[in-house]
């Protein structure tokens, strides 16, 4: 599918808008980071607020779902932008008080992130015709990967004017990109007589939590992997340059994700892709890192494009928000985890021991796939409450596709 069908679905402002509403979320932690290093002179109490700040992130993100579900998602965005803003320049005064003020205040900026992306998503499967979904999900993958290369590359370029400028600029963004973009784009409420009476399947939800936490981990270890092998050649600065690498692989494989033949179907490509992804990241310990990065970066995008896609889809309409949410929590959990393993590996045998750990935490990812599929088997056709064998969920306008044709697979 054409990109250009899915540039003519929305209004032009949307697509530069909504890129520029998520960098704060990319620049947020190592923002927070910076600042509050530079305040304590203490990596060690930055790195605990920082910690502190990605649990928050997470067990914010499916209460701003849940909320999004119940009352409309523009009411819910525009809040929670106003509330991130408030959060994030409190910082600046907290960073002057002692170090629980700063810690609870970190702790609050974690609590209000506004959940753009997971929304967003949301956003396209309520809207977009079902031909032009799988095209707007490699989009929203691409978008992503997109932005936590330009959102940390930015703090780097700001941070040498003061250490309280990335701070400053992610207020802004919050306020100049963000907030409107909520105001604008986000969906209203739209009233539900079944809300009450749909729940979510735990078994798959805690599937693809679990398998986002993974890739989560993949980041935090391959973070630790790429900064101590930069060390370990003498040119710490390089750490930033190769971990771009690994965002804009990441990001072309997502946005190519768009021309998949629609007969490859979900539950088949996430298996697929949790395979190579494992291959993937088996060559962190045979090839050389930039090269091992390289070859890496090309296999997360699909396997992240196709955990959405099942999410999406195995959600009961009225409750797609607070699934996604919930999925996207286990990433930054799963990011704190690989960083804390991979850290301790990198102490005790370099960048080789931070990088054992990711394809240890792709081989979880493919596990939990198999296990995916195998369910997928046992109940072919479910509808929304399952892991998918419908179509057409009933979450989507239908454009030329019978609703009767439930089970054919996607």
């Amino acid at each position: 599918m054409s990109y250009r069908a899915l540039l003519r679905a929305v209004s032009p402002a949307f697509f530069p808008l909504g890129l520029l509403a998520r960098l704060p979320y990319a620049m947020a932690p190592l923002a927070t980071l910076i600042l509050l290093e530079s305040a304590t002179g203490s990596f060690t109490f930055a790195g605990i607020a920082g910690a502190a700040q990605c649990v928050a992130i997470a067990a914010g993100g499916p209460v701003v779902g849940a909320l999004a579900d119940r009352y409309g998602h523009r009411v819910v965005g525009v809040t929670a932008a106003v509330s991130n803003v408030i959060a994030t320049l409190a910082l600046l005064p907290a960073s002057q008080m002692d170090r629980p003020a700063m810690f609870l205040t970190a702790t609050l900026t974690g609590l209000t992130q506004p959940q753009v992306g997971p929304l967003v998503r949301v956003y396209w499967s309520h809207t977009a015709e079902i031909r032009l979904l799988p095209t707007a999900l490699s989009y929203e993958a691409a978008v992503d990967e997109t932005t936590f290369v330009l959102g940390p590359a930015l703090v780097g370029l700001l941070t040498p004017i003061s250490p309280v400028a990335p701070v400053v600029a992610t207020a802004v963004l919050l306020t100049l990109a963000t907030f409107p973009f909520a105001l604008l784009h986000a969906r209203p409420h739209v009233a539900s007589a079944e809300r009450t009476a749909q729940k979510l399947p735990r078994w798959s939800m805690t599937a693809m939590f679990l398998a986002m936490a993974a890739i989560g981990a993949v980041f935090g270890a391959v973070q630790t992997g790429v900064t101590a092998y930069a060390d370990s050649i003498g040119q710490p600065a390089a750490a930033g340059l190769i971990y771009a690498e690994f965002g804009i692989g990441s990001a072309l494989a997502g946005a190519a994700c768009a021309w998949l033949p629609r007969k490859f179907k979900q539950h088949q490509r996430y298996v697929t892709f949790s395979v190579t992804l494992f291959l993937g990241t088996l060559s962190l310990l045979v090839f050389p890192v930039p090269v091992a990065i390289a070859v890496a970066s090309i296999t997360v995008a699909p396997y992240m494009v196709s955990l959405y896609a099942l999410t999406e889809r195995l959600a009961p309409p009225q409750k797609a928000a607070i699934a996604v949410t919930i999925l996207c929590a286990g990433g930054p959990l799963g990011t704190a985890i690989g960083r804390a393993i991979a850290g301790n590996l990198a102490d005790e045998r370099g960048a080789e021991g931070a990088f054992l750990v990711v394809p240890i935490t792709s081989a979880a990812a493919l596990i939990l796939a198999v296990a995916a599929f195998r369910h997928v088997g046992r109940r072919s056709v479910r509808g929304p409450q399952g892991l998918p064998g419908c179509a057409v969920p009933p979450s989507r306008p239908v454009s030329g596709v019978d609703r009767k044709g439930c089970g054919r697979g996607a």
